[in-house]
């Protein structure tokens, strides 16, 4: 009696198991849409190990609309949004995240210097196998929740078929769109009583700078700090002579990290010898370069010594290229003649070497350090999102999407982070930046400190550091640590706690 009660139910059994492994196995084979849902939110939850101590926190990947001025959706920008789980304060401090390019993703900063995990990469920054990510024992989630946004046509954000491209790429345009749209996610989101802080990255120091007004004018949000990581020119004048001489102090940089200054230089310590090549810059080349042909010969040769004994270039070379070398000439050069090849330099991180096809010419083949990049990033990134975080689609993940041509008209946004810092007494900003970066070099970064109040009067407001390292001076590993824990000290001493917000 008993075999012939339970038959029917094992039966059953048997038949529903069948039908939910089919079931799956439909799921699984079913095609992925290359179509952006426009509004989603997926959560998982996480943990990270932080300075010795276990963090909790929710990783949040979605998509959050872009409106247009009649409220029609035009785009969808993807986020990752990352909450600290074991603390329950509304006040606590949000970090918002950008990239640069324009036109690059959310991944760089994301996947190598704030974030709860980091790509596989040696010490250096150097790709290696297999590829994936592991734990970011630096992170600042222990301090703040962090959100990385993807503007338009990067990562897996996209346009709405049909959309109007003025609306999004240029340099105001893009401020616009984005500051209604941190609007919206911190309403989304209640973080309206968080402290708040905004990273950009290259580019992104661009989109940052001009950010800090738009929301304060616009969207009535009033930020704590700016962090400035390797920053553009950010509407800030140093073109001509300015650009040409401010560029001497990171060929010294580059030249010493590959051994190619004189005895005297290279035996000492790099933060040793920049500020001879910074004085050496002002005083010196800046003048010079002023009186142009005026210059008497003497002159001329006395500053072309004297800017090969900073370089690694010879003082034939300067006086070749009239005291004023371009980059690309120095990135091809600086090498050529070596023992071991006839390597180039990378423009971004100049640690890094390239081969050419030939020795000579003006300018390398390619990027050395941006192939090298992209060699463990791209893998990185969409192993994590796909993966680890669950989010399903058949996009591709632009690394750097199609944003241009890009209308980079009008661009005030140095002016306007001074002119929002000056409104508003909370506002504190931090410059970043690696000693061997070569395409938005220290001194530049340094300089842009100097003009942004040139005043004066919000000074003990600025601060920059600098780091042993290139563009993304994250990627080694000692610097992972220190520029986290700049970041880190920049968001608690950006918290004023109860004194009021006046002059």
């Amino acid at each position: 009696m008993r075999l012939r009660l339970y038959f029917p139910l094992l039966l059953l059994l048997f038949v529903c198991t069948s039908v939910r492994a089919q079931e799956k196995m439909m799921a699984q084979d079913a095609p992925l849409s290359r179509e952006l849902n426009l509004d989603m939110a997926q959560t998982s939850r996480h943990s990270v190990t932080i300075a010795g101590k276990t963090v909790p926190y929710t990783a949040t990947i979605g998509v959050q609309p872009v409106y247009n001025d009649k409220n029609e959706v035009v785009a969808g920008l993807h986020y990752t949004y990352y909450v600290r789980t074991d603390v329950e304060d509304p006040n606590r401090p949000l970090l918002i995240s950008f990239n640069g390019g324009p036109g690059s993703g959310s991944v760089w900063m994301h996947l190598a210097y704030t974030g709860p995990r980091i790509l596989n990469i040696d010490d250096e920054g150097y790709p290696v196998q297999p590829y994936g990510v592991s734990e970011n024992p630096y992170s600042v989630l222990d301090v703040a929740d962090i959100v990385y946004v993807n503007p338009v046509n990067t990562g897996f954000s996209r346009m709405v078929e049909g959309a109007d491209r003025s609306q999004f790429f240029g340099v105001n345009q893009d401020v616009a769109y984005l500051a209604d749209w941190l609007s919206n996610f911190v309403s989304r989101n209640n973080r309206w009583r968080s402290p708040k802080f905004l990273i950009g990255e290259s580019y992104g120091t661009t989109r940052v700078a001009g950010l800090a007004l738009e929301l304060q004018e616009n969207r009535w949000m009033y930020l704590n700090g700016v962090i400035l990581v390797s920053p553009t020119d950010i509407g800030l004048e140093r073109n001509g002579i300015v650009k040409a001489a401010n560029r001497l102090p990171y060929f010294t940089a580059a030249a010493w990290y590959h051994q190619q200054l004189g005895a005297d230089l290279q035996s000492k310590d790099l933060v040793d010898i920049l500020p001879e090549a910074e004085a050496f810059t002002q005083d010196e080349l800046l003048p010079a370069l002023a009186k142009g042909a005026g210059l008497p010969a003497a002159e001329r040769t006395a500053i072309a010594e004297k800017a090969a004994r900073l370089s690694g270039l010879s003082p034939q070379e300067w006086l070749d290229n009239n005291l004023m070398p371009a980059t690309s000439y120095f990135w091809k050069h600086l090498l050529r003649g070596e023992e071991d090849g006839n390597y180039t330099v990378g423009r971004l991180d100049s640690r890094y070497k390239g081969i050419d096809g030939m020795a000579g010419g003006d300018s390398p083949d390619y990027n050395s350090e941006l192939t090298s990049w992209l060699h463990s990033f791209t893998p990185a990134i969409n192993y994590y999102l796909r993966e680890e975080l669950d989010f399903k689609t058949d996009l591709q993940y632009n690394m750097f999407g199609p944003v241009r041509p890009w209308d980079r008209s009008g661009d005030q946004t140095g002016p306007n982070l001074r002119k929002a810092m000056a409104m508003n007494p909370y506002l504190n900003v931090m410059i970043q930046s690696g000693y061997f970066d070569g395409a938005t070099n220290y001194y530049d970064a340094k300089y842009n400190l100097w003009h942004l109040d040139p005043s004066g009067r919000m000074k003990d407001r600025l601060s920059f550091k600098g780091y042993y390292s290139g563009h993304m001076m994250y990627l080694r590993r000692e610097d992972l640590k220190n520029a986290n824990d700049h970041v880190r000290e920049f968001i608690r001493t950006s918290l004023p706690g109860k004194k009021a917000a006046k002059y």
